[in-house]
């Protein structure tokens, strides 16, 4: 796995929207935040473009195509930065072009619906940063969020320590992190550009489902073998699950009937669990390495790098 260097002052960092419509006004502060930090914002052509069919796109799908592998292959960019998720880095995949990207790897940072796009990159053997999006979302983002997305830029590996929730399976385990957001995991299984879950540490959140849907999705993964796989599942932020005017936990980061959904479906594995990860679409957003090899232990709630 090859972790992109780190940048130094004045690294230009690409930003662009590869799914959903953003508006200017809605990064503008976050770019100030790439500039005091002393790196250089350059904005794809497309990055605030405008296209309605069926769902608002940043641009057609060949625009955002450009964008992406402009991004990819300019030698002058050292990280690339996704101004939001929302739908549309599927239709990216198979006009991905790695080609100068490999001789001159950099930083994918981004997370919900770019899940797709870290699968990716993490199957071109390139590690990559699953963490906030320049967007601020409706719950907020943490400084941390963003802070700790800077400290890996500049070359560092986090280690993080969490709350012990009830539900978890106690253990110590290693592996690769892959994942990202579950509906966009299942999206992708039997597909050339699913996850590599093979002896992993999985990593999954969740926004807006449905109960019905969400086990849904855990179905799959288990038909798909995948919890035969995996090392070690970590879960993030369930928030907004179900119905608001019949779930009590609506607005919860954790929401613990999901929580309690996964850990039901889960009983009759034995491989270590951790809940409560602060990762996900919520306020406290802290970012994981995409391919980074960590240990779980998830008996104390800790999760240490072991590439350094």
């Amino acid at each position: 796995m090859v972790f992109p260097p780190a940048l130094h002052p004045g690294s230009k960092i690409a930003v662009i929207s590869p799914a959903g419509y953003v508006e200017n006004e809605q990064i503008s502060k976050t770019l100030d935040l790439i500039r005091s930090e002393n790196f250089t914002p350059v904005l794809g052509s497309y990055v605030t473009g405008k296209r309605d069919h069926g769902y608002l796109y940043s641009g057609s799908e060949k625009e955002r195509i450009e964008d992406l592998n402009w991004a990819l292959n300019d030698p002058s960019i050292e990280a690339i930065w996704a101004s939001r998720g929302g739908y549309g880095c599927q239709h990216l995949l198979q006009e991905f072009d790695s080609t100068a990207m490999l001789q001159n790897p950099k930083w994918y940072i981004g997370y919900s619906d770019n899940t797709v796009l870290q699968s990716k990159m993490y199957q071109l053997g390139v590690a990559s940063i699953h963490g906030q999006t320049l967007k601020t979302s409706s719950f907020g983002v943490s400084p941390s969020s963003y802070s700790s997305i800077f400290s890996i830029l500049r070359g560092a590996q986090p280690s993080y320590s969490f709350s012990v929730h009830p539900s978890n399976k106690p253990g110590e385990v290693s592996g690769r992190i892959v994942g990202g957001n579950l509906a966009l995991v299942y999206a992708l299984l039997g597909t050339p550009y699913s996850i590599d879950f093979e002896g992993n540490l999985l990593f999954i959140e969740e926004i807006g489902e449905e109960f019905y849907a969400l086990d849904r999705m855990l179905m799959s993964l288990e038909h798909a073998g995948v919890f035969n796989q995996i090392s070690g599942l970590i879960v993030g932020g369930m928030i907004n699950m179900g119905k608001e005017n019949t779930n009590p936990y609506y607005e919860a980061s954790f929401d613990p009937f999901a929580y309690t959904l996964i850990s039901e479906r889960l009983e009759k594995y034995s491989f270590p669990v951790a809940y409560q990860f602060p990762n996900g679409h919520i306020f406290d957003n802290r970012p994981l390495i995409v391919g980074a090899r960590y240990r779980l232990d998830s008996t104390h709630g800790t999760l240490s790098p072991e590439d350094l």
